[in-house]
């Protein structure tokens, strides 16, 4: 399924295994379109998708249930030699033009009007975009919609959408490889893609129009908070959820909730009852204790409300008309750094910043203590 959200489910599998090794996880990240299509056909026990189905693809996998998963966000990623440091602030309508090619400089008067005395070149723009049926996709353009009519009446919203212009890469990493390897370049990824390679990021204006905002794990999460008591039951129709262009001073704009699809009789996807159980629990250590580790790549924890719908829709989970749901607590892994843990509480606390803990992550992952 999703690129998006590959990372933490990478994680996710390592650490689940190691306290429950007679479970392998199988992950293959080919991008939303390829995780719906292939749950509709019923050839994978689970998908992940950052677009929730719409209403044709929700009547082709009746009893689908959607789980959120975690919580990211999309950033607008550059690369210009001159600018060698994420912030060069962006609104929603300059990033539109720039992707219909409205927009060809790096000079061009809107963007240099909003970031006085940075060094813009008049460079042309190159603009990297996804080839493949992409969730990430969708949580950008959504956006885009939101903000720019033009851009809704002539290009749109969805996981393959006819881009105006730019070159093409499968997944986040194909994306992010364009724009790593080319000067004055400018594509989307997902937050923990950007961190992970040390990409340059832009400060993207909020909904509100009254300032620009740094993608982090706190805007993300200031983001979805409005929507998170007012998510649909995890059997009904999600296709109108969206989170983008959320109201409030810190809400960072291209923010969305990545989703794991599943059918309710397991019976549909699974070889048998016991090959269910383990599904069934790995999803929900999923969605509790693994969400210990999504401050570790910069996705934002699930909120409690979110963590209690998901039991919920797991508790009608069954195998042939039997439910198998017990409600049982899972053991946190001992694999779990110590630091880890702490610094995760802390930091949902406010008791540290965003900069500390991720220079603390940076410290884990430079000595191999984690790893990404």
């Amino acid at each position: 399924g999703a690129t998006f959200p590959f990372p933490l489910i990478d994680l996710w599998r390592v650490e689940y295994h190691d306290d429950f090794d007679n479970v392998n996880l199988n992950y293959q990240s080919i991008g939303s379109g390829g995780g719906i299509k292939q749950h509709i056909e019923k050839t994978v026990n689970f998908a992940a998708s950052d677009a929730p189905l719409t209403t044709n693809e929700r009547a082709l996998s009746p009893n689908t249930l959607h789980i959120p998963e975690t919580i990211g966000g999309v950033t607008v990623v550059y690369n210009i030699p001159e600018l060698p440091n994420s912030g060069l602030k962006l609104t929603g309508k300059i990033i539109s033009d720039i992707f219909m090619g409205k927009i060809t400089k790096w000079d061009d008067p809107a963007i240099k009007d909003i970031n006085p005395g940075s060094n813009l070149p008049g460079k042309d723009i190159l603009v990297a975009h996804r080839s493949d049926g992409s969730g990430t996709t969708f949580v950008f353009t959504d956006y885009l919609s939101k903000v720019d009519p033009d851009w809704d009446k002539q290009v749109g919203k969805g996981k393959s959408v006819p881009w105006p212009m730019g070159l093409a890469a499968a997944g986040n990493e194909g994306v992010a490889g364009i724009v790593r390897s080319t000067q004055y370049s400018i594509g989307y990824v997902e937050l923990a893609y950007a961190f992970q390679t040390g990409m340059t990021f832009a400060h993207v204006q909020n909904g509100d129009k009254s300032k620009f905002v740094e993608p982090s794990i706190a805007t993300i999460t200031a983001a979805t908070a409005g929507i998170a008591n007012k998510l649909p039951a995890g059997d009904a129709d999600w296709s109108a959820v969206s989170t983008v262009n959320a109201p409030g001073p810190d809400s960072y704009p291209i923010s969305s909730f990545s989703y794991l699809l599943m059918y309710k009789d397991l019976k549909e996807t699974s070889k048998n009852k016991e090959e269910a159980k383990a599904v069934l629990h790995m999803i929900y250590w999923m969605i509790t204790d693994g969400q210990a580790f999504a401050p570790t790549l910069l996705y934002s924890p699930l909120p409690e409300n979110v963590v209690e719908l998901g039991k919920k829709s797991l508790s009608q989970v069954m195998y042939d008309g039997e439910v198998l749901w017990n409600n049982s607590s899972v053991k946190t892994s001992s694999m779990i750094p110590d630091w880890i843990r702490n610094n995760a509480k802390w930091w949902a606390d406010g008791l540290i910043t965003d900069e500390d803990y991720i220079k603390g992550l940076q410290y884990l992952i430079s000595q191999g203590i984690l790893k990404v």
